[in-house]
């Protein structure tokens, strides 16, 4: 079984971007990338798109994945879903989409430290007072 690599992709080959955001990993089903698009979640080049929008090289897509928001460049066009370290050269990330993203994930963390969670769930009596203290 031999791997193709996505440079051998011809740019005659119309890919559609719900199939390619499935090629590229960013969501696990080509339904879920289709209910994303849909939702208003990815834009193609600044703007709203449908899923059966045909994909260039060149093209800035900006997505929605997970609490991320993410801006990629296409490389590469790939029709299946390729192992992950190939389906990281179909796309290139801006630097200022890196940085968000890393600024976002230092402040969750820093949000779990001022508001953690409970070990256990409160009992009843416990439960009763946290209501009083609403109440009041």
């Amino acid at each position: 079984m031999a791997k193709t690599n996505p440079q051998q992709q011809t740019d005659a080959t119309a890919i559609r971007l719900d199939k390619w955001l499935w090629a590229a990993r960013f969501y696990k089903t080509r339904t879920l990338a289709r209910e994303m698009i849909q939702g208003g979640k990815v834009h193609y080049n600044g703007q709203r798109c449908k899923p059966s929008k045909t994909v260039d090289v060149g093209a800035v897509i900006k997505l929605a994945q997970g609490h991320d928001d993410r801006e990629v460049t296409v490389l590469a066009l790939a029709e299946k879903r390729l192992a992950a370290p190939l389906a990281q050269a179909l796309y290139q990330e801006s630097e200022e989409s890196i940085e968000r993203r890393e600024k976002n994930a230092i402040a969750r963390k820093n949000n779990l430290l001022f508001a953690p969670h409970p070990i256990t769930k409160p009992d009843k009596k416990q439960r009763r007072e946290l209501l009083k203290l609403k109440l009041s």
